[in-house]
């Protein structure tokens, strides 16, 4: 009987969850978020096309714009199997190699678009402290290297989780609290000491979105300084209105990404409707409002779209 009871199961796939206790309104669920979808899709695609092929936004601003849109478009695309899979067709499973590419391409996504949004407030600072040095400091090879040097960044932190998690055996459960995968609640389910991954993923989460997100409040302590020092009332508040969207953008990516992170790593006491609402505003809901935000708040990014729907 004992040798019965050390047996441990190897499980080859994790189940993944919608909305526990409320299968049978899965199906209307998935209306709005197919909605949600396609508004993304369409949105930072039209976005991506209309910065494309317009050159008068070829600059610095609207090229990390793009970088954000395609990110957001990565984000959708790296969700939207699983998620609709499990609200349209009850499909819960998935074997725990998709499953760690999930994360690995999520989590990627997550670390290029919280250094496009540092690189956006770095544009931000020179446009507003320095006006006079813009077109000297962020030439368009100089945007290009810090494109790239972020998006390596990236790639060489997210790349040893799945290697981490592979080594892995899982069985004291496969179920997962979310319709996708997530490196800091699969590790939790390893039957095996996790220190190491945790360490790790904190790490890293601290050492990127950590220092971007402080590098992001210090640019606009700069900023706020500045704007300040205007005598002129209306042009401090037309200096401070062309933050406003970025601001949008970086409160819709922290704010959800802090609060899922930590009910993960330190706790799942509060209530299963708020690990619900905040798990998927956490990745659908910024790809959704992006590109709807600044092409309301740029006025020449504005103008290009309306023009197109002239012609």
């Amino acid at each position: 009987m004992s040798a019965v009871n050390d047996t441990k199961v190897q499980f080859s796939v994790f189940l993944l969850t919608g909305i526990p206790g409320h299968e049978d309104i899965h199906l209307c669920i998935a209306i709005p978020f197919c909605i949600m979808y396609v508004i993304s899709l369409v949105g930072n695609s039209f976005l991506l096309f209309i910065i494309k092929t317009d050159p008068s936004l070829h600059e610095p601003m609207y090229i990390f714009l793009s970088m954000l849109a395609l990110t957001d478009l990565g984000l959708s695309i790296s969700t939207m199997p699983t998620i609709l899979g499990i609200f349209l067709f009850n499909s819960r499973e998935i074997s725990l190699d998709a499953c760690f590419a999930q994360l690995f391409f999520i989590h990627l996504l997550q670390g290029i678009e919280s250094s496009t949004l540092l690189l956006m407030a770095f544009d931000r600072f020179i446009a507003i402290c320095k006006p006079l040095r813009y077109a000297s400091i962020l030439t368009l090879p100089r945007v290009a290297k810090m494109g790239l040097v972020f998006m390596l960044r990236g790639v060489a932190v997210v790349y040893p989780l799945p290697f981490l998690l592979k080594r892995f055996q899982y069985c004291h459960s496969n179920v997962l609290s979310h319709s996708y995968c997530l490196h800091q609640e699969v590790m939790k389910l390893a039957c095996a000491d996790i220190t190491v991954n945790n360490i790790y993923g904190l790490s890293t989460a601290l050492l990127t979105m950590g220092l971007d997100s402080l590098l992001i409040f210090l640019s606009y302590v700069m900023i706020l300084k500045t704007v300040l020092s205007i005598a002129s009332r209306t042009e401090s508040l037309k200096a401070l209105n062309t933050c406003v969207s970025h601001l949008c953008a970086v409160l819709l990516f922290y704010v959800p990404e802090i609060g899922l992170s930590s009910i993960h790593r330190f706790g799942n006491s509060s209530s299963h409707l708020f690990q619900f609402v905040l798990g998927y505003f956490y990745l659908l809901v910024p790809p959704l409002l992006n590109p709807i935000v600044y092409s309301v708040k740029s006025k020449h990014l504005r103008a290009r779209i309306i023009r197109v729907f002239i012609k």
